[in-house]
């Protein structure tokens, strides 16, 4: 399997996280890239370096009022009297249905959803070298490939059309699934990272030709706590176009898979031409996040149903953090699937 990745990926560096009101080391970590290409590599993927791709790719999703701010608010944040080190925002708009702020301050708010994904001055080409792994995997499926993965760091499925989150900045998985549609009518995005992929969801919300199925601790009480329920089925031309799987804390491989075996099921019934997997790692039982309990065997299973689909495949990476099992259970999702 080809894998993408460029090196810039590695340069964004947050420091800051809130968890629960209390600093910590922010977890979305450079380290996470040595980890995964050594995964990669043991799976026998073929590291490839991706093009720059300008941001057409990334505005066939994203609004262009979001990636002027994220290209151009580090350098404006720096300019307030004693603003930190990196852009973090201190107040959110009720409702972003009105007047749009001019002030750095405001538009942080306007446009992060939370303090998990702080901005400094390489996030921006870091990002886009992120998204751009994920066009040229799209790529080179296009152009004949049964499968290739994108590692894409910093992450992207909590990523809305015009609002960061959760340590996301571009959706990969939407801007992979875009690219798709430029030789297919209809794509389905599988996500099955811990977390409800709930910027995935809000860009093809009112769609019906990208399907979006996402398996993940139920956000009842748990990130991203107001998006992700079983109600939730897209609306307009959309509805019945979203499924949500979500499941109880702490469930390991049966209960994962079964709800797997549902969302393979609902993607059959679309009938897609090509597929995306938003495959996030920290399901995984030793994950730092400690929300579901799939093991490294877990993974290569859930690889296996999902190859039964016989689709063109982009695999992006969402999640998965800092533990000693990240990089084999990599190696199992895409050693069982490519």
């Amino acid at each position: 399997m080809k894998a993408f990745y460029a090196e810039e990926q590695k340069r964004h560096d947050p420091k800051a996280f809130l968890s629960s009101g209390a600093p910590q080391p922010n977890p979305e970590q450079p380290e996470r890239v040595e980890r995964l290409l050594a995964g990669a590599e043991a799976a026998g993927c073929e590291i490839i370096r991706p093009i720059a791709h300008g941001l057409g790719p990334i505005s066939a999703v994203h609004k262009p009022e979001y990636l002027e701010f994220l290209e151009n608010i580090y350098p404006r944040w720096q300019r307030i009297e004693g603003a930190s080190q990196e852009v973090i925002p201190n107040i959110h708009p009720i409702a972003r249905d009105g007047t749009y702020p001019a002030s750095a301050v405001g538009q942080a708010g306007y446009h992060m959803a939370d303090t998990s994904c702080p901005i400094s001055a390489e996030t921006w080409e870091s990002a886009c070298w992120s998204a751009w792994s994920a066009v040229d995997a799209a790529d080179a499926v296009l152009a004949g490939e049964q499968s290739a993965y994108a590692l894409c760091r910093p992450p992207g499925h909590h990523a809305f059309a015009d609002v960061a989150g959760g340590f996301c900045f571009i959706n990969n998985s939407a801007v992979a699934a875009q690219r798709l549609l430029s030789q297919s009518h209809r794509v389905a995005i599988l996500d099955v990272d811990l977390h409800h992929g709930n910027g995935t969801q809000g860009i093809f919300y009112g769609r019906s030709d990208v399907l979006t199925v996402s398996i993940h601790a139920d956000p009842v009480r748990f990130y991203p706590f107001f998006w992700g329920h079983a109600d939730e089925r897209g609306e307009g031309p959309g509805l019945g176009y979203n499924l949500n799987l979500p499941l109880p804390r702490k469930t390991g491989d049966e209960g994962f898979l079964k709800a797997l075996d549902a969302g393979l099921k609902r993607i059959r019934s679309f009938a897609p031409e090509a597929l995306v997997i938003a495959l996030g790692l920290d399901a995984f039982e030793g994950d730092p996040f400690g929300g579901l309990s799939v093991s490294t065997p877990g993974f290569s299973r859930m690889a296996e149903a999902i190859r039964m689909l016989g689709l063109p495949t982009v695999v992006v990476q969402e999640g998965g953090y800092l533990c000693d099992d990240l990089g084999q259970n990599l190696t199992a999702f895409l050693g069982a699937y490519g």
